[in-house]
């Protein structure tokens, strides 16, 4: 029984040659997509997935475009739209040190180095230099947390456990 990780989700075609306009759910987008990958698209009403191979990648405002081998046309992608781009758990790569997928930090529970625990994360940003985590408080409130060395000081994936020292202002 494969285990399937998303990518990303096709929202809309991209002009007439076949590219699809994708908002990206993965941590390695240029690894992910880039030409000669492949990927599994997911489709409501498929049986099983359509097996794509990436033929080219550009990404375009906040937008991946895809195009993939054999899908030269906006007819041939059209019914792609809301599909979901996933990838086989075998082509999960190993991670360097301090690097983690997105799927195993979410759910983990943020304590400060006190001990006070904060909340669990429940959603990841991509604005640009670094990530954020985006917490949602014991308290109801959503908090945001920047990934730098400065503020996360441990992370037990096995342990679903994120240690951070807050900076002035950071939970208030």
């Amino acid at each position: 029984m494969n285990k399937w990780f998303n990518v990303g989700k096709i929202v809309n075609t991209h002009g007439i040659k076949g590219e699809v306009r994708v908002i990206s759910r993965t941590d390695f987008a240029e690894e992910r997509y880039k030409p000669g990958n492949r990927l599994y698209l997911f489709m409501d009403k498929a049986e099983s997935p359509l097996e794509l191979i990436v033929k080219s990648h550009r990404v375009h405002k906040n937008f991946d475009l895809l195009t993939f081998d054999g899908f030269e046309n906006v007819n041939d992608v059209e019914n792609f739209k809301t599909g979901i781009l996933k990838i086989k758990e075998e082509q999960l790569t190993d991670l360097d040190e301090n690097e983690f997928y997105f799927h195993e930090i979410l759910g983990c529970k943020v304590k400060t180095t006190s001990g006070e625990e904060i909340g669990e994360i429940k959603e990841i940003l991509t604005p640009g230099a670094n990530d954020v985590w985006v917490v949602k408080g014991t308290n109801g409130k959503e908090l945001l947390i920047p990934y730098i060395e400065d503020v996360v000081v441990d992370v037990n994936i096995s342990d679903k456990i994120v240690v951070i020292e807050p900076m002035e202002g950071l939970l208030s």
